[in-house]
């Protein structure tokens, strides 16, 4: 009878798991992270010897660290993307509660590492950033509360996610976190409009948001000091934004050449947060827009593969997890040419950070999950059927 209704592709018989696989996946999008994998240790090479240098270490360590994250993220995302949607949810599910717990735990056990904001988990060899796990878990437990509320006699989902959205933006903001709080509202705003959410609520939601920035800009020394820093006409040049800006201005077209950079001897986060400066200053325009390219590429394409998908929960974790994925990278670069506030958030897959590395991996692998081709017959072959 569902076959007969929505059209549907027959599977074939007896596939083993791999050649499915690879015949499903969405090989354009994970050539482009391979590919943005490559440029980040590219990108590694010549931003982080200079820190190294100055803690005592080997000239590559941050770069064999980079490695060693970068191929364990690749293997979580080739993992996971291999998963059903129904294991992906589950595990995301409980993957969610898991940095859920560690997330409420920070104040007590976590540590700012001297940088102002209780961020991460100290484990000695290595430290663990809750938030960076809790993002892509969130969207999916988020997308099944929400997919489960349009089914008749559904649970209030749409409550639920906007009780936990809420819970996890005020822990976030009281790290400081801004950034990453923003990522999530915005990961949920998005499934919610998605899922048919009402223009006026939207609209009221981002009145709210508003009067919360004006709110945290009053009582937050941290978040009113890099709104005023990018608020200023002028750029100090001997801070992190100056240094950022005027690598950007000097790279022009083709860069200044291999190695020849200086902004990475100047800049403590030029290994990460301001790894698109380093790229600017010494491969020029042509590589920021590859990489610009590549991060749309992934975007665009999943999205479009979306749009064919019935399925309410895999539609709407898939758009989830697409923009949460994009935004960040435009976060990133954005804040690198002076478009937005300081938000320390990394570049995906090319920024040194082994949780932002891992965590992303995972977040890739549950997206092309969702977007693997199926057996189901295009959406439009629905819409036709009803008005015959």
């Amino acid at each position: 009878m569902t076959e007969m209704v929505y059209g549907a592709v027959p599977e074939r018989g007896g596939e083993p798991i791999l050649p499915k696989w690879w015949r499903t996946l969405d090989k354009w999008s994970i050539s482009c992270v391979l590919i943005l994998f490559v440029i980040g240790l590219l990108l590694g090479l010549a931003a982080s010897p200079p820190l190294a240098a100055r803690n005592g270490f080997e000239p590559f360590h941050y770069v064999t660290r980079q490695a060693i994250f970068g191929f364990a993220a690749l293997f979580a995302m080739l993992l996971t993307s291999m998963m059903s949607p129904t294991m992906v949810r589950r595990l995301a599910v409980l993957g969610f509660l898991a940095a859920f717990v560690a997330l409420a735990l920070l104040p007590v056990l976590g540590t700012d590492f001297g940088k102002g904001a209780v961020r991460w988990y100290s484990l000695g060899f290595a430290s663990v950033q809750p938030s960076e796990f809790l993002k892509p878990g969130f969207v999916v437990a988020a997308a099944w509360m929400l997919a489960a509320s349009q089914q008749i006699n559904g649970p209030p989902g749409t409550v639920w996610s906007f009780a936990l959205c809420v819970a996890i933006v005020l822990m976030l903001a009281l790290q400081p976190d801004f950034g990453q709080a923003c990522l999530v509202l915005f990961g949920w705003g998005v499934m919610y409009f998605v899922a048919g959410a009402p223009m006026l609520l939207l609209v009221g939601m981002a009145v709210l948001v508003v009067l919360g920035g004006t709110l945290a800009y009053s009582n937050s020394e941290h978040f009113a000091r890099r709104i005023d820093g990018f608020l200023s006409p002028d750029v100090d040049p001997t801070t992190q934004l100056g240094y950022a800006t005027n690598a950007i201005r000097e790279g022009g077209l083709f860069g200044v050449g291999v190695g020849e950079g200086q902004v990475k001897w100047s800049l403590p986060d030029a290994h990460t947060d301001f790894i698109i400066a380093v790229a600017a200053e010494e491969y020029g325009l042509v590589l920021v827009l590859i990489i610009i390219a590549l991060y749309a590429l992934i975007v665009v394409r999943s999205l479009f593969r979306l749009m064919r998908e019935r399925d309410t929960f895999i539609r709407l974790a898939g758009t989830g997890l697409a923009c949460v994925f994009g935004v960040q990278a435009m976060i990133n670069m954005g804040v690198a040419v002076r478009l937005l506030p300081a938000k320390g958030m990394t570049l995906p897959f090319v920024s040194y950070g082994g949780s932002s590395l891992i965590a992303g991996g995972i977040a890739v692998g549950m997206l092309l999950a969702f977007t693997r081709s199926r057996p189901q017959g295009e959406f439009a072959d629905l819409l036709r059927g009803r008005r015959q």
